[in-house]
């Protein structure tokens, strides 16, 4: 088997996301503090850099999401790195709840600043106004939900769910939060960055060929994973990428008539794997990188 994959140029911007912008920009001047959400295993890759234009001097608070599968250790080098740079970070888990119950702590600790300027001025109103921004598919309505105790948004596990700019949600007395859709990059030049946001679902699988992920995936694995990779495909050894992902496909049964491995099927399974975390908590990205 030979990677014969010509590198794409991906250019996923859809029409929706581009007036979204334009409107996050537009309301981004009425609220006091912003929650960026980040992927946890890939922090970087999950940051668009469009956000650092729109936020200005705004009061930022930066949660890393589906935590439960990222490498904590990674996670916590990660949050520690956030820190020690001036960003208060947060990694959550929504599923577990863990650190739900922090969030709160958090908000109050980055708005400080707002509180204290209102003190100032002999400003009685309390309420901070709060925008959640993100890419595709991070997780932006499920964390306003969790915050808020209820189901008021709708949550999706595919890319571009959130359509709506102008969906406000009151959590308590104190806070008024605002969802918006997720925002990728017009186009997106760095290789790993791609591979890695479509490893994790932000972009449409469909974005990039099935054979150029899975062998990136398979290689990244190799690397920094090797045990996850043995474990869960009960490899004796690991080989060249080209040699374990026949034998993954061997020893899972994807074969064409004949006995031959079925390679679309195998990447397939691989990437479906990856994506829903079954290869272990796994981190695509590290702080000193």
């Amino acid at each position: 088997m030979e990677e014969k994959v010509t590198k794409p140029n991906i250019n996923w911007f859809p029409g929706h996301m581009a007036k979204a912008r334009r409107e996050l920009e537009a309301k981004i001047k009425l609220v006091d503090l912003i929650i960026e959400l980040r992927d946890a295993r890939i922090p970087f890759s999950s940051a668009n850099p469009l956000f650092s234009s729109l936020i200005n001097n705004k009061p930022r608070l930066i949660i890393l999401v589906k935590s439960l599968m990222a490498d904590p250790k990674i996670t916590k080098d990660f949050t520690n790195y956030f820190n020690k740079n001036g960003n208060l970070c947060l990694d959550v888990d929504m599923i577990n709840n863990k650190n739900i119950s922090l969030i709160k702590n958090y908000i109050k600790l980055a708005s400080k600043m707002v509180i204290e300027k209102r003190e100032k001025q002999g400003i009685i109103n309390k309420e901070i106004k709060i925008v959640v921004i993100g890419i595709p598919n991070v997780g932006k309505s499920t964390f306003i939900n969790k915050l808020a105790g209820k189901s008021s948004l709708n949550v999706g596990n595919k890319p571009g769910i959130t359509r709506n700019t102008n969906t406000w949600l009151r959590v308590d007395k104190d806070y008024l939060i605002l969802d918006t859709p997720g925002i990728l990059y017009p186009k997106l030049k760095d290789e790993m960055t791609a591979i890695n946001l479509a490893l994790c679902g932000a972009i449409k699988e469909e974005i990039l060929p099935e054979d150029y992920l899975a062998y990136h995936a398979v290689l990244y694995l190799k690397a920094n994973y090797p045990q996850n990779l043995k474990q869960r495909y009960e490899l004796s050894e690991l080989n060249d990428v080209e040699s374990i992902i026949l034998e993954i496909g061997k020893k899972r049964g994807c074969l064409k008539k004949g006995g031959e491995i079925d390679l679309t099927k195998t990447y397939k399974l691989i990437l479906q794997d990856v994506k829903n975390a079954r290869l272990g908590a796994i981190s695509y990205e590290r702080p000193n990188e």
